[in-house]
């Protein structure tokens, strides 16, 4: 399948609530998305379109970065879990050095990838699943709205701590998520975001924006 075709096709262009600066594809309705990607899910195994959607704590985290471009500016950024991008996007545009975009979806992929040339910023891609190593040395890793299901939740956290060991600042958008750690986490910021009740049981989260303490 012809991943790039299927996001354009699946998707309209549209502005996030909370970061109209920010262009993206995105999808219109839920369902329709969901039920396009259910062949290509039950055949590659293939996660289910996170990357259709501007999920709340992405737009707070990307929000901060834009508000506070020092937080990446010269740096060298990994977004973590990056879904459609948004949170590299505003990392560019917030005039890091560089952003990489780490996802193992291929269509997220070919999300980023269109939605880093709508917003005109370029963003590198890590494919594997850097759960699996140790690798590191990235001066900024953010990660926005990944604490939705327990066991990836635990095993990302993780990761992000030992990132943060390694003296990296390690920021997290979240938006009251179940599996959010209780401690370990320093408060940046808070957001009062529009969602929809397609996605979510409200139509407004709060959303924190936090700095990931070394484990």
């Amino acid at each position: 399948m012809d991943q790039a075709a299927f996001v354009r096709r699946n998707t309209v262009i549209a502005a996030p609530p909370l970061v109209s600066e920010i262009r993206l594809h995105l999808a219109a309705e839920v369902t329709p998305i969901w039920q396009a990607t259910e062949e290509s899910l039950a055949r590659d195994g293939l996660p289910p379109p996170f990357w259709a959607f501007a999920w709340a704590g992405g737009q707070a985290l990307a929000r901060y970065l834009l508000d506070r471009p020092e937080t990446v500016a010269g740096r060298d950024v990994l977004d973590f879990g990056s879904g459609s991008g948004l949170v590299a996007i505003a990392a560019a545009k917030a005039g890091a050095a560089s952003v990489h975009a780490a996802e193992i979806d291929p269509f997220a992929a070919a999300a980023i990838a269109a939605n880093a040339a709508l917003n005109n910023v370029e963003i590198g891609m890590i494919g594997g699943n850097l759960l699996d190593g140790d690798c590191g040395g990235w001066p900024v890793v953010t990660a926005g709205d990944i604490c939705y299901e327990q066991p990836m939740a635990e095993r990302a956290i993780a990761w992000l701590r030992r990132q943060a060991v390694r003296g990296a600042s390690v920021l997290l958008g979240d938006p009251g998520r179940a599996y959010l750690p209780k401690s370990g986490l320093r408060e940046r910021a808070r957001y009062e975001v529009p969602t929809s009740r397609e996605l979510e049981d409200r139509e407004c989260r709060e959303c924190v924006v936090w700095e990931v303490l070394p484990g």
